[in-house]
């Protein structure tokens, strides 16, 4: 069983700063890519960012240049440093951490943007 645990999410200004952890735990044995979606009501899942064991980053063209993923290897933990805040970022965000066989997502941590 592996469990995937999102943290860091809350009411933020516009352009200001939040910092999202994803913690995968359980029994895993090597997890290749981590990674955070968001999903806007009425739209299907899409990505924010994904990074792999190598530290190897994408990212949606929305978000570059104003948020960053990395990841600790040794923690099984991603995070996404989200700077620049926009109205339209907000929702919930869902961490995934993906095995050789499936992919585990977390519960979803909530980021709301208004003044």
């Amino acid at each position: 069983q592996v469990q995937v645990v999102e943290s860091g999410g809350g009411l933020v200004q516009p352009a200001g700063s939040l910092r999202l952890s994803c913690a995968a735990s359980g029994s895993i044995f090597t997890i290749y890519s981590m990674g955070w979606f968001r999903q806007v009501s009425g739209k299907q899942r899409e990505l924010v960012a994904a990074i792999t064991s190598g530290g190897s980053t994408n990212y949606a063209d929305a978000v570059k240049g104003r948020i960053t993923i990395t990841r600790d290897n040794a923690k099984n933990t991603a995070y996404l440093q989200m700077n620049s805040l926009k109205p339209e970022d907000t929702t919930v965000y869902y961490c995934n951490a993906d095995s050789p066989v499936r992919r585990y997502w977390g519960q979803g941590a909530q980021v709301t943007v208004s003044s």
